[in-house]
């Protein structure tokens, strides 16, 4: 099987993960989760250099915060299927007691989760405030976080770019969901944005766009190209463009799904859409 392959039936699977998680409880927040499930599969199966084992510290290897924690079923279906706590556990999401509670939390000790993300906004200063700790510690690897586009209408992310760029902070790459949607509608009638991209390059960031973010070889290319750009002394922003709800057809293109259950039937269809490929949990 060739990688690209394997990544594929990794993405397939993650996506069935996604929709039965949500689909168990009548709960969470799938279409943002199922546009991201290429990403992070990228990100934890092929970019990010990681160790056995899993601590806080995170010395000596990559590290990554989700920021918008909402999409925390693609999260917690990639953290469990690269190796960081049985993919059975997946079956507790949002249920009393469970460590996979609706928006990822530090208390309960899920390992793969290093920061709180209930409240968005928050994740590019952590992220910052590791990269800086790197810096301090000699350690060459990289942060990488994710955050959503409608996240940035929160003022905290933009102190944080300011900071970021002054502080020359460019072993850190931040990326953001642009998929045009949030809970209430899309972006450009909730509160636009405006140019994304001008707006990062004036505050002195670095700044590539991943036009097809839901195509594994395309964000391979970008993530690396980013990668390539650190350590030049610029903090580097990748601008993804993502299709929300990706690979289940009635929840893509559309708010809709943004904090949705699918009914039975509904389940049935995405399963249909996306055959089985590494085993459900």
């Amino acid at each position: 099987m060739s990688n690209t392959q394997h990544l594929q039936d990794f993405t397939t699977q993650v996506r069935r993960d996604i929709i039965r998680m949500v689909h168990a409880v009548n709960s969470g927040h799938p279409g943002g989760s199922l546009g991201c499930a290429e990403f992070l599969t990228v990100l934890y199966q092929k970019l990010m250099s990681r160790k056995e084992g899993f601590d806080m510290n995170g010395y000596g290897e990559d590290l990554f915060f989700l920021s918008n924690g909402h999409i925390s079923p693609v999260f917690y279906s990639v953290l469990a299927r690269s190796g960081y706590f049985p993919i059975s556990e997946l079956s507790t999401f949002r249920k009393l007691n469970s460590r996979l509670q609706g928006h990822p939390t530090t208390h309960e000790g899920l390992p793969g989760v290093r920061m709180a993300s209930g409240s968005l906004g928050q994740g590019l200063s952590v992220a910052i405030g590791a990269a800086q700790a790197k810096k301090l510690n000699n350690d060459k690897h990289i942060v990488y976080s994710l955050h959503g586009d409608g996240e940035l209408q929160e003022g905290q992310n933009w102190e944080a770019i300011m900071y970021a760029s002054a502080k020359k902070v460019d072993n850190l790459i931040a990326t953001v969901d642009y998929n045009g949607q949030q809970i209430d509608g899309s972006t450009d009638d909730v509160l636009s944005l405006g140019n994304l991209k001008a707006k990062f390059e004036a505050f002195d960031w670095e700044v590539l766009e991943i036009k097809e973010g839901n195509n594994i070889e395309a964000i391979i290319a970008g993530m690396t190209e980013a990668k390539n750009k650190t350590g030049k002394g610029k903090p580097i922003c990748v601008l993804l463009h993502t299709v929300m709800g990706n690979g289940v057809d009635f929840m893509m293109h559309t708010h809709a799904w943004h904090g949705k259950a699918p009914n039975d039937e509904q389940l049935a269809n995405g399963l249909a859409q996306n055959p089985e490929t590494l085993g459900d949990y």
